[in-house]
């Protein structure tokens, strides 16, 4: 699935994932492919990407955000303060403060 992460100031992230976990209003949660379409706010937490299946990922437009985790190198974090998230047709869009 894509997945687009933008900010009032760039777009921080832009490309195929195997998944994306967020701090939803009610808890942690992920979405995969064909995952049912919906729309959420998001809190003060982790955005989790899973980059695992995906060979041709380019970080040169990251802006520096976007932390490997130790222990697993194909799984990214972003930190957020708030935001916005909106699943459809396989495009996750995250509106992050």
């Amino acid at each position: 699935m894509f997945l687009e992460i933008v900010t009032p100031e760039a777009i921080l992230f832009s490309s195929d994932v195997d998944s994306v976990t967020v701090p939803g209003i009610n808890g942690e949660f992920q979405m995969l492919n064909n995952h049912a379409p919906i729309v959420s706010i998001l809190n003060r937490g982790v955005i989790k990407i899973h980059t695992h299946l995906q060979n041709n990922l380019s970080f040169d437009d990251l802006h520096g955000s976007l932390e490997k985790l130790p222990s697993d190198d194909k799984v990214f974090t972003l930190n957020i303060k708030s935001g916005t998230i909106e699943i459809k047709d396989n495009k996750v869009i995250i509106l992050a403060d």
